[in-house]
């Protein structure tokens, strides 16, 4: 895994229909979109993943479906992420199947190191900077731990949290294989250009 990894916040859309930013987004490069509800009926979720799944489709951009499982299994997405409250990594693996992307969220060292032991697709190294979006984790690892993950782990590592065209070379450089951006491209009067800076500033991966 490798580029731009889009989280979807529809809070922060400005009341723009979901699938015109994840299609600016995606044309402007990016090639993953990772969807995030945490307030929606699981069949709202569910309508509202199928219609980006068909929106995904001629991209063959894996749509990721935040947290839950079930709705994952329920419209067939490419993956599935969770963090360290949700579903155990080994059961969602073990649900998805091994062709499935599994990515796990790591908050701490041990998380880290725990994670070394597990075929995830990738580590969501959460948050890298302090972020109004991830209110629920344990601290900011900033770029220094981002490098000290980086030279540990033999996973990828999708880098999230306050992620934006201002750091996000920086991001890189200190070892993210993806950078995983919300509010940068979902509040985003235009997603597709901004989208299109992140990918360049990440040397067009």
């Amino acid at each position: 895994m490798k580029g731009l990894y889009l989280v979807t916040d529809r809070a922060l859309c400005g009341g723009r229909p979901l699938e015109g930013v994840v299609l600016g987004s995606v044309k402007g490069g990016a090639r993953y979109v990772q969807i995030r509800e945490k307030d929606q009926t699981t069949r709202d979720f569910i309508e509202e993943a199928l219609r980006i799944k068909e929106l995904l489709a001629p991209f063959r951009v894996p749509l990721i479906i935040n947290d839950r499982v079930d709705v994952a299994l329920a419209i067939g997405a490419e993956g599935v992420h969770v963090g360290q409250d949700d579903m155990p990594y080994a059961m969602a693996r073990s649900l998805m199947g091994p062709g499935a992307i599994v990515g796990l969220s790591v908050e701490t060292w041990e998380d880290v190191e725990e994670a070394e032991g597990l075929d995830c697709d990738y580590i969501g190294v959460s948050p890298v900077f302090a972020t109004p979006t991830k209110t629920d984790t344990k601290g900011a690892w900033g770029l220094d731990g981002l490098t000290k993950i980086r030279a540990f782990s033999r996973h990828r590592l999708v880098a999230i949290g306050g992620i934006n065209p201002a750091n996000a070379a920086q991001v890189a450089e200190a070892g993210a294989d993806c950078l995983a951006v919300v509010s940068a491209i979902c509040a985003a009067d235009d997603p597709e250009a901004v989208s299109r800076e992140l990918v360049e500033l990440m040397g067009g991966r």
